[in-house]
């Protein structure tokens, strides 16, 4: 299936010797990068690592581009290929892809950034754009060039959406029947505990297990890190309790460089107040379904609990957006007047630092309350949104509010 990503690996191909496709395990970084690639070198094949051990140029070829699938598992291949891009000026000779960032062990067999020949890419699980879930008839560039019209569009069932958070967006979950899809994020969680975390160090895997259900628990917030210590661990002094949190943070940042976590940082322009904004990341795993998986939620168990289904809808919501702006180069942020207590879910910066402020609700009967709640935000800009929008799940069309020019678009219409 297409992916977003195949543009702008393309675009890259053109521009730098290399590139380098980042991403969580399973979310298709090697099928996307084979339809770029002339010729394949895995290194997680016994043989093919076994020569490159012996030497790196015989598994370095002319039929290029030449993907490199797990080059971190032999990290002297980063030098090399930024000397193969240094040796003349012809572009896009390689792509690495990797599921794993280096630690720091790891990373002191690295001498040069690469900055300039090799280009990086970070790629997730899959959009519902991408998976076809979305109809793509509200785009993002659209709202922000003006032209976006109003639209009616399917309403998508509480059901339907309680499935696709489940499911989540790994490809090989896509086709699968309804009452499986909870069997690939549960895999991918015991995969994490039973082979990731140990990475040349020996990690408790029960602990890992606790804080990946304690950040299971507050996803989409703005948890402490003293609320996660609190979750997976008991100490009974001072010295215990500084172990912890040096265990805490060891633990965090392993499930950072497997990029099963990924934080939203805090937006911190234009604000009137800027001493009042809070700086806290809001807490997200890769994947709303590794939340499900975790806590083993269901479907049906979404639709009776919807304050938890809300959370992981924003989660969805989210995900989407980080994919659709870093699409389109941009990022995405959350916001919060520590103060006030003043919020806006997401707050996406495009290219040339024009912005667009996002509320997200999972049902209709809370629009109201996200119109005011970004109509004050905006009175508290100095530079004001380029446009903003409320994110629901079960509304039947793509709008634009005449009072305040609030686009109002359900997430399965939502496309970059």
């Amino acid at each position: 299936m297409p992916r977003l990503i195949d543009k702008n690996i393309d675009r890259y191909l053109e521009v730098f010797g290399a590139v380098s496709v980042e991403g969580p395990k399973w979310c298709g970084k090697t099928w996307a990068s084979l339809r770029h690639a002339k010729s394949v070198a895995y290194l997680d094949d016994e043989s093919t690592k076994q020569r490159a051990l012996l030497d790196l140029e015989l598994i370095l070829n002319d039929q290029q581009p030449e993907l490199i699938d797990e080059w971190h598992l032999i990290p002297e291949i980063w030098d090399r290929v930024r000397r193969k891009c240094d040796l003349d000026s012809k572009k896009g000779k390689y792509i690495l892809t990797c599921s794993t960032q280096l630690d720091d062990e790891r990373r002191k067999h690295i001498y040069h950034s690469g900055a300039g020949r090799i280009g990086k890419l970070k790629m997730y699980p899959m959009s519902l754009y991408e998976s076809g879930e979305s109809t793509g008839d509200a785009s993002l560039m659209d709202m922000f060039n003006g032209k976006q019209k109003n639209k009616n569009v399917k309403i998508p069932s509480l059901e339907e959406i309680a499935n696709l958070i489940v499911r989540g967006g790994w490809p090989d979950n896509i086709k699968v029947s309804k009452d499986k899809i909870n069997i690939i994020p549960k895999s991918y969680i015991a995969s994490v505990l039973d082979k990731d975390i140990d990475d040349g160090k020996k990690r408790d895997k029960e602990k890992m297990n606790m804080l990946i259900k304690s950040l299971a628990r507050n996803e989409s917030t703005i948890v402490s890190n003293q609320t996660l210590l609190t979750d997976i661990g008991t100490y009974n002094n001072n010295e215990e309790l500084i172990e912890s949190r040096v265990t805490l943070s060891d633990y965090l940042d392993v499930l950072d460089r497997l990029h099963f976590t990924e934080n939203q940082s805090a937006y911190s322009e234009n604000y009137r107040s800027r001493e009042r904004l809070g700086k806290t990341p809001k807490r997200h795993l890769i994947d709303p379904s590794l939340a499900c998986a975790a806590l083993n939620l269901t479907s049906d168990k979404l639709l009776s609990d919807l304050r938890t289904f809300g959370f992981l809808f924003e989660s969805l919501v989210e995900r989407d957006l980080r994919i659709y702006i870093e699409y389109l180069d941009g990022n995405i942020y959350h916001f919060r007047d520590n103060v006030s207590g003043l919020e806006v879910d997401s707050i996406l910066e495009f290219p040339g630092g024009d912005y667009a402020a996002v509320e997200i609700k999972l049902g209709f009967n809370a629009i109201e309350e996200a119109k005011a709640n970004l109509v004050k935000f905006a009175s508290n800009m100095t530079k004001k949104p380029k446009f903003m929008c409320i994110i629901t799940g079960n509304f039947d069309a793509v709008a634009k509010d005449p009072d305040t020019g609030i686009y109002i678009v359900p997430i399965t219409a939502l496309k970059p």
